[in-house]
């Protein structure tokens, strides 16, 4: 079993405390984050644009390896995940990620890239794990 480790620390009250974020492999290292920065455009970083850079990255390995499996090796594999926070009546819950997918792959067609793409979609492990509906928009350049 592989395990990694996230961090947070927060100070403060919900509008006006600070937090920072840091990874295990040190490549965030105490990244800020708070209110205004997920819900008011400031700089800094924020839960749903790390969802987002998880999901991204993990479907577009899954998506390579799927397409190793077919016999192709992508050139390029360019994918952003866009994360959607929603409030309700219940409050406020990540019910959407949408994955735009562009990659080179020599020799593949349109059908044999969608289907890799759908099958990577559904099997990458960042996908298992998000119970929200997961949406996708892939091409094949």
């Amino acid at each position: 079993m592989i395990r990694k480790k996230g961090s947070a620390n927060w100070k403060g009250s919900l509008k006006e405390g600070t937090g920072t974020i840091s990874t295990e492999s040190g490549v965030l290292d105490e990244v800020n984050y708070g209110f205004n920065k997920r819900f008011e455009g400031a700089p800094g970083s924020n839960p749903e644009e790390l969802i987002g850079a998880a999901h991204a990255s993990c479907f577009s390995m899954a998506l390579s390896m799927v397409l190793g499996e077919a016999g192709f090796t992508p050139d390029d594999i360019s994918t952003v995940a866009t994360v959607s926070l929603e409030k309700s009546d219940a409050g406020f819950a990540v019910t959407a990620s949408h994955l735009d997918v562009t990659a080179k792959v020599p020799g593949a067609t349109a059908e044999q890239f969608a289907e890799a793409a759908a099958t990577a979609k559904e099997n990458c492990p960042i996908s298992k794990l998000l119970s929200a509906e997961i949406t996708m928009d892939a091409t094949l350049a």
